[in-house]
C-alpha cells in the first residue's frame, strides 16, 4: 500500500501499466515490482523446480523471485526482474513460468512430489527404460524446464556498442562512489561515475538518514548537481559494470530504453560498454542475505532492506501489519521507519540475546523465525523461543542475515575475497584487479559516515598514483553507529529451509552433497545447483557456504567460496553481440577495386573476410574455363594485373623487431639487408605451420610483414600474444595496416615495361633485383614497391595508400591491356601458383610441418624459434610422412579432384592403405594438363612412381605419376630475369 508523505516519487504523474492483463498504475519513478506491491499484488512468480509462489525478496539487481515477461511479439523479453524494469505507459508485462495462470499453476502439483525430486535427483533417475530417455523424460524435461521463455522470432530490437576511456571509472553512485568522484572530479581527473539505477544515490534514497545536517539524498542531489556542472564528469545511469578484465578494461550494459515506451526508430535498446580506465574504485555497496528457515519463500517475506527502500524511496509498505527478523540492529531500524510512517510492527524477533530493547514496540530477544504459513502470501509466522513457539498474524516479514559486501568485480580476474569474522562476511582482497581500490560498504565498512571517508580516501590514492594534486575537501557530518551481528545462516527444524529461491535449494539439500561427499563447494554448487540461477547466488551463496562448512565440520574460511564469473548481472547475447546480427555477423570487406571489378562482370567470391574476383569474362567465353585459361597465358606470355590488397600487412617497427622477427619465424630476419625481402614460415606452438608470407626490411628498425589473406587475423593476435606474454622483454610495436594500403601484382614479361611508364625512376635489374623493396613515387604519389612474386613470372608488388587504390587500378588495367595483358583473378592465380608449387591454407592446414611441405631447412639451427622444439619431435621428421609432391594424371581418366586419396596402383581403397590425400588441383594451359599438389607417404622418395587417385564420394578413379610440385620454370629464371 502507498504510505502518505513517504517515497520520493512525484505523485503528480500517474502511469498506468499491464500485469497479467490487468491494468494497474503506479508514479513515474516507479518499479514494477513497487508499484505492484503498492497495488497489494504480492504474488508475482513462481520457482523454477517446485512452482511454488513466490512473491519480491529484494529491491535490486539481485531478485531472484520476481521474474517477468516484458513485451510480445518479437521484442518481448523473458526474465526480466521487476526490482529492475521502470514501468512506462503500456508496460505489459507477464508472470511467467506458470500455467495456466499464475493464480492457478498446474505445475504447483510439483511441490507435492518434492520427496522426490532432491538435490542430485536428476543424476539418479531418468536411467530406464533406456528407450524412454529420448521419447519421453527428455521431452518432458526440456518442456518443464527454464523460467521465461523467447518469442522464437527474430529479434527486432537495436543494440549499440560503445568506447569510453577515463582517469578513473566509479562504479556505484552511494555514498562513497559520490565522494569519490567529487575528490576526483574538483581535482580535474576525467571521470565516468556508473551505477545500475535509475537514480544515483544508492543507500542513501533507501534511508533516513541525514548527512551533513540534511536528509541523505538531499545531499546526494546536491552533489550530483555540483559533478554535472563539471565537464570532466560523466554520469552513466541505469549502467551495470559487468566485468573486470586486462589492463583497466571493463564491460558495462547501459539499460538504453527499457524504462520508456517511446522507442525512435535506430536508437538502441541497450548498450555495451567497452571501459578503458586508468585506475577505478569500486563502490558497489553490499547485498542483504536473507535466514533459511521453513517456509521462509512466502510471498510478504523479503529482506529487511528491501522493506525499507519500498518505504523511503518509493513510498510503499510492503505490509499493513509487519513483523522484523534477524541478527543485526538493521531490525531494529526498519522498524523505526515503519513506525514512523505510521505502519504496524507485530514484533521485533532478534536473534540475539543481548539484543537492545524498546519502548516503541515488542522485542522478542533470542528467539528465531522457524515457519511460516500462507499459501500465495503471508499470513502468520511461528516463532521459536527459549519458553516454547508462538505464532504470529502477519502479513510481511522483514528479515535480515547480515550484509554480504559486493565483491564479485573483485574476484574477476581470478582473486579470491577473504573471509573477515567481525562482520560474518567476505571482503574483497587488496589487490585482486590491478589499478581497483575498494571502499564503503563493498569493503565491509557499513556506516555512512565510514563509507564518506573510505570514498574520499580511495579517491586521493588512485589520484596520486595519477599525478593529480588532491584537493582539500572537509568530509561531512554522517551517521557512524558501528556494525554489530551475531552471525545466523539457518534455523534447525523439519521442513525445507530455502537457499537458493530461483533454483529452489534448500538447506537439507547442501547437507545432503556433503553426505554424498560433495564437500568441495564447487561441486556442492553443481550437485544442487546452488548459485546457478540468473541471480548467481547473490542471496544465498555465502549461507550456503556456511551450512557446508557446518556439514563438513570446517570453517567458512577454508570451505571457501564459489568462482565469480562475468557478467555480473544478466546480459543479453544480443548486447554482447551488438553489430554482429545480420552482415554484422559476417562483415564483407570490399577492396579499393572492387567498384570497377564488379563493373567488370566478374563474379566475387569470399577470401576470409574479404570479396576477389573469380575471374574476368570477356565476349564470347561461356565457361569460366575459358575465361581462367585465357588469363594464365596472359600472365605467361604479357602482363597480368591482380589487387593482392587483402594480403595481411603488419608494419612492425622498434630497436628489438628484427629480434623479434626471428623469434616468431623459422628462418633469420635480423641479418636481413635494408631494401630486401625475405619469404618466412611461421608455426604454432605445437610445432605445426601456422602461416607463411614475405617480410620487407624498410628501414634499420622497420619491417612490413605479408600474410595469407585469410590468416591475417590469427597472425596478428598471434604476435601480440608472443609480445605480451612471451617475449615482453622486446621494445618492438606493431600494428596492422592492411586498409591504409592498397597493393597491386603486376606480373609477367612485360610487368617493368608497364610500370617504368608509371614511376619517376626507371626499373633495372640492378636497382631492383629479385627480392628487392623499397619506396617509390607512383604518379607522383608516395608508395612501395616489391619485387616478389606469387606466379613464377618477372614481377612485382606495387602499394600506395588506400585512398589512391581505386585510380591506380584503373591506370594499371588501362596500360596492361595496352601491352596485350589485363586483371586475372584467384582461378588464374590459383593455377599459376600450383603451377610453381607455391603452397596457400589448402597445404598448410594445420596438420602439416615444414618438413612435410618440404621446408625443413628453413628452421634454422642458428636460433630458436616458436614451435621449433616441438617440431623436432619423433615422428614429425621421420620417414613414412605425408610430403608434399606434384601429380599429373596418366592414362585414360586425367581428372584430377581435391579432397581425393591416394593410394598404391593395385591397392585396394580402404583406409589402412591410404597413402595420401589430394590438397590443390587446376588445369594449366601452360603444359596442356591437369596438375595437383597433395600429400604422399615418403613422397619426395617417390617422384616417378604410379600412384592412384580415388574420390569414391564423386566416383573418379585415376592413375597419377608423382612428380616434382614446381611444375614450371623449376631453375626459376623467369622470376628472376
Amino acid at each position: 500500500m502507498r504510505v502518505d508523505g513517504k517515497g520520493l516519487l512525484d505523485r503528480s504523474k500517474s502511469v498506468p501499466f499491464l500485469f497479467d492483463g490487468v491494468r494497474y498504475s503506479g508514479y513515474e519513478g516507479d518499479t514494477l515490482a513497487s508499484a505492484l506491491l503498492a497495488n497489494g499484488i504480492r504474488l508475482m512468480g513462481r520457482s523454477f523446480k517446485y512452482h511454488r509462489p513466490r512473491g519480491v525478496l529484494t529491491a535490486g539487481s539481485e531478485e531472484p523471485n520476481a521474474l517477468v515477461t516484458v513485451g510480445q511479439g518479437a521484442s518481448q523479453e523473458p526474465n526480466v526482474r521487476a526490482t529492475m524494469q521502470e514501468i512506462y505507459a503500456g508496460l505489459d508485462a507477464r508472470s511467467q513460468n506458470r500455467w495456466p495462470s499464475l493464480n492457478f499453476d498446474v505445475l504447483g502439483m510439483n511441490d507435492l512430489a518434492a520427496p522426490f525430486f532432491g538435490a542430485g535427483f536428476y543424476y539418479k533417475t531418468f536411467m530406464w527404460p533406456k528407450s524412454f530417455w529420448e521419447k519421453v523424460y527428455e521431452p518432458a524435461i526440456r518442456r518443464a524446464a527454464g523460467l521465461g521463455a523467447l518469442s522464437g522470432q527474430d529479434n527486432v530490437d537495436k543494440y549499440e556498442r560503445a568506447y569510453a576511456f577515463c582517469d578513473l571509472l566509479v562504479i556505484g553512485a552511494g555514498p562513497a562512489g559520490l565522494m569519490a568522484t567529487l575528490v576526483a572530479g574538483r581535482a580535474g581527473a576525467d571521470v565516468i561515475l556508473a551505477d545500475e539505477g535509475s537514480r544515483m544515490g544508492g543507500r542513501l534514497l533507501a534511508e533516513t538518514y541525514e548527512v551533513d545536517g540534511k536528509p541523505g539524498f538531499v545531499w546526494a542531489d546536491e552533489v550530483l548537481a555540483e559533478l554535472r556542472a563539471m565537464d570532466n564528469v560523466r554520469f552513466m545511469t541505469r549502467t551495470t559494470v559487468t566485468g573486470a578484465y586486462d589492463q583497466g578494461t571493463y564491460g558495462a550494459l547501459e539499460r538504453v530504453l527499457h524504462h520508456t515506451g517511446n522507442r525512435p526508430h535506430g536508437a538502441p535498446l541497450e548498450t555495451f560498454w567497452h571501459i578503458v580506465a586508468k585506475r577505478s574504485v569500486l563502490a558497489a555497496g553490499a547485498l542483504e542475505r536473507p535466514v533459511a528457515f521453513r517456509d521462509n519463500d512466502r510471498p510478504g517475506i523479503m529482506t529487511a532492506g528491501a522493506v525499507r527502500a519500498y518505504l523511503n524511496r518509493w513510498g510503499v509498505s510492503a505490509g499493513r501489519n509487519v513483523t522484523v527478523f534477524g541478527n543485526t540492529d538493521d531490525i531494529h531500524r526498519t522498524a523505526r521507519d515503519l513506525l514512523e510512517a505510521g505502519v504496524h510492527v507485530a514484533a521485533v524477533i532478534d536473534s540475539r540475546h543481548d539484543a537492545p530493547l524498546s519502548d516503541d514496540y515488542p522485542v522478542l530477544r533470542g528467539a528465531q523465525v522457524c515457519g511460516s504459513s500462507g499459501r500465495k502470501g503471508l499470513e502468520s509466522i511461528t516463532v521459536r523461543r527459549p519458553s516454547g513457539e508462538e505464532k504470529i498474524q502477519t502479513d510481511c516479514l522483514a528479515m535480515t542475515g547480515g550484509w554480504n559486501p559486493s565483491v564479485h568485480l573483485t574476484c574477476h580476474m581470478n582473486g579470491r575475497p577473504t573471509w573477515q569474522r567481525d562482520i560474518a562476511a567476505f571482503v574483497p582482497t587488496p589487490g585482486a584487479v590491478p589499478g581497483m581500490v575498494v571502499a564503503g560498504a563493498c569493503n565491509g565498512t557499513f556506516s555512512t559516515s565510514a563509507c564518506l571517508r573510505e570514498g574520499a580516501a580511495a579517491a586521493r590514492e588512485v589520484l596520486g598514483e595519477l599525478g593529480f594534486k588532491t584537493p582539500d575537501l572537509a568530509l561531512p557530518q554522517a551517521e557512524d553507529a558501528p556494525y554489530e551481528i551475531a552471525p545466523l545462516w539457518a534455523v534447525p527444524g523439519k521442513g525445507r529451509a530455502w537457499l537458493d529461491f530461483q533454483n529452489d535449494v534448500t538447506v537439507k539439500d547442501v547437507k545432503q552433497a556433503a553426505v554424498e561427499n560433495f564437500r568441495s563447494v564447487e561441486h556442492m554448487k553443481r550437485y544442487t545447483t546452488q548459485g546457478m540461477a540468473t541471480d548467481q547466488g547473490k542471496n544465498s551463496n555465502v549461507a550456503a557456504l556456511a551450512v557446508l562448512a557446518d556439514a563438513t565440520g570446517r570453517g567458512i574460511p577454508e570451505t571457501g567460496t564459489t568462482t565469480f564469473r562475468p557478467p555480473y548481472s544478466p546480459v543479453a547475447i544480443a548486447a554482447f553481440g551488438a553489430g554482429a546480427e545480420g552482415m554484422g555477423f559476417k562483415p564483407q570487406r570490399f577492396t579499393t577495386s572492387h567498384k570497377a571489378t564488379v563493373a567488370r562482370g566478374a563474379p566475387m567470391i569470399e577470401a576470409g573476410l574479404w570479396y576477389r574476383p573469380s575471374y574476368f569474362p570477356k565476349a564470347g567465353e561461356t565457361t569460366w574455363r575459358q575465361s581462367c585459361d585465357r588469363e594464365v597465358q596472359l600472365v605467361r606470355e604479357a602482363v597480368g594485373v591482380a589487387d593482392v590488397s587483402t594480403l595481411g600487412k603488419i608494419d612492425i617497427q622498434g630497436p628489438d623487431a628484427g629480434e623479434f622477427l626471428d623469434f616468431v619465424y623459422t628462418n633469420m630476419f635480423s641479418t636481413l639487408k635494408v631494401g630486401r625481402t625475405r619469404y618466412g614460415l611461421m608455426l604454432r606452438e605445437d610445432g605445426h605451420v601456422m602461416d607463411d608470407g614475405t617480410t620487407a626490411r624498410l628501414g634499420e628498425h622497420h619491417y612490413v610483414m605479408t600474410t595469407t589473406t585469410a590468416g591475417a587475423g590469427d597472425v596478428m593476435k598471434h604476435l601480440e600474444f608472443v609480445a605480451q606474454g612471451l617475449r615482453p622483454d622486446l621494445d618492438v610495436a606493431f600494428t596492422s595496416v592492411t586498409e591504409q594500403w592498397a597493393q597491386f601484382a603486376v606480373a609477367g614479361p612485360k610487368s617493368r615495361e608497364l610500370l617504368n611508364g608509371l614511376l619517376e625512376a626507371p626499373l633495372t635489374d640492378e636497382d631492383w633485383p629479385f627480392m628487392a623493396c623499397g619506396p617509390v613515387k607512383v604518379l607522383g604519389v608516395e608508395g612501395r614497391l616489391f619485387r616478389i612474386s606469387f606466379s613464377g613470372e618477372h614481377a612485382y608488388e606495387v602499394a600506395v595508400p588506400a585512398r589512391y587504390g581505386a585510380s591506380l587500378f584503373d591506370v594499371l588495367t588501362e596500360r596492361a591491356e595496352a601491352l596485350g595483358g589485363g586483371l586475372y583473378g584467384m582461378e588464374a592465380l590459383n593455377v599459376l601458383r600450383i603451377e610453381k608449387g607455391f603452397i596457400t591454407h589448402s597445404e598448410i592446414h594445420g596438420r602439416t610441418t615444414a618438413f612435410d611441405i618440404g621446408m625443413g631447412r628453413m628452421v634454422s639451427a642458428k636460433k630458436d624459434c616458436i614451435g621449433k622444439t616441438m617440431s623436432e619431435r619423433p615422428g614429425l621428421e621421420e620417414d613414412g610422412r605425408e610430403q608434399l609432391v606434384g601429380l599429373k594424371p596418366i592414362g585414360e581418366s586425367r581428372e584430377l579432384l581435391a579432397g581425393a586419396h591416394l593410394y598404391k596402383e593395385e591397392a585396394e581403397p580402404v583406409r589402412v592403405n591410404d597413402q595420401g590425400y589430394v590438397t590443390s588441383v587446376c588445369y594449366s594451359p601452360t603444359l596442356g594438363s591437369m596438375l595437383g599438389l597433395g600429400f604422399l607417404a615418403d613422397g619426395p622418395a617417390r617422384y616417378g612412381e604410379i600412384v592412384k587417385m580415388v574420390d569414391g564420394l564423386r566416383g573418379v578413379t585415376t592413375l597419377c605419376e608423382v612428380v616434382n610440385p614446381v611444375f614450371f620454370d623449376p631453375e626459376g629464371g623467369r622470376v628472376r630475369g
